[in-house]
């Protein structure tokens, strides 16, 4: 079974920046798309941002022109630079490898998840 591992998390002030990475223990980022996900206090797990394998990225709207999803294959890493944080960013965040639905949707591709990085963002 694949463990991702996520770290970077942490509590910062509005306008800051943190920078996220996760970890798989099989290097499942060659032949998937990537994703973070969130989940703030009271709220479903969201994906915020993806990465498919040819780079190309999708980010919700909330998020765009502040946070950076990235890959490395050759790590087995995918980071998520985040910039301009607001309390609004509050939330714990997941990576998943990522499957494409019928729709063209984006879904989680393991039922399992991470224990997730903490991000608080607060004065």
């Amino acid at each position: 079974q694949v463990q991702l591992v996520e770290s970077g998390g942490g509590q910062v002030q509005p306008g800051g920046s943190l920078r996220l990475v996760c970890e798989a223990s099989e290097n499942i980022f060659r032949i998937n798309p990537m994703g973070w996900f969130r989940q703030g206090p009271g709220e479903e797990r969201q994906l915020v941002a993806a990465i498919a394998t040819d780079g190309k990225t999708n980010y919700i709207r909330s998020v765009k022109g502040r946070f950076t999803i990235s890959r490395d294959n050759a790590k087995s890493t995918v980071y998520l630079q985040m910039d301009n944080l607001g309390p609004e960013d509050t939330a714990v965040y997941y990576c998943n490898a990522l499957k494409i639905l019928y729709s063209g949707a984006y879904a989680p591709l393991y039922d399992s998840w991470g224990q997730g990085t903490q991000v608080t963002v607060s004065t």
